[in-house]
């Protein structure tokens, strides 16, 4: 019969493998999101979702996805300017990066990673 200690190292290796494949649980797809997951030793699963590139969740980031454009353009939501969203548009609106940045900070509670650029 297992003694105490293997059943608590059974119990420990599960545990582990069950954190392991469970992953980060996915997320709210809707909500402000981390980041791309940065090699700065960041928890990957905190910023899986962050464009670092242009400052807001990836999800939503239609300068990435063409997809995503689409549905922007075909709401009314853009910018012809400087081809992005209106409601994502930096140089139109600057508030509009610091209301990204809030929307971060309240979900993870520290600053999303340094955008690369606007």
């Amino acid at each position: 019969m297992f003694s105490s200690w293997a059943r608590f190292g059974m119990f420990g290796l599960f545990a582990a493998a069950g954190l392991t494949l469970g992953g980060c649980g996915g997320g709210d797809t809707k909500s402000p999101a981390g980041t791309k997951a940065a090699s700065s030793g960041t928890d990957a699963c905190a910023v899986a979702s962050w464009c670092t590139g242009h400052g807001v969740p990836e999800e939503i980031c239609a300068r990435c996805n063409a997809k995503v454009a689409a549905e922007y353009q075909h709401k009314g939501d853009w910018c012809k300017e400087h081809n992005r969203p209106e409601s994502q548009c930096f140089l139109c609106n600057p508030k509009l990066e610091a209301k990204f940045v809030a929307d971060y900070e309240i979900k993870y509670g520290k600053k999303p990673p340094k955008s690369e650029g606007k």
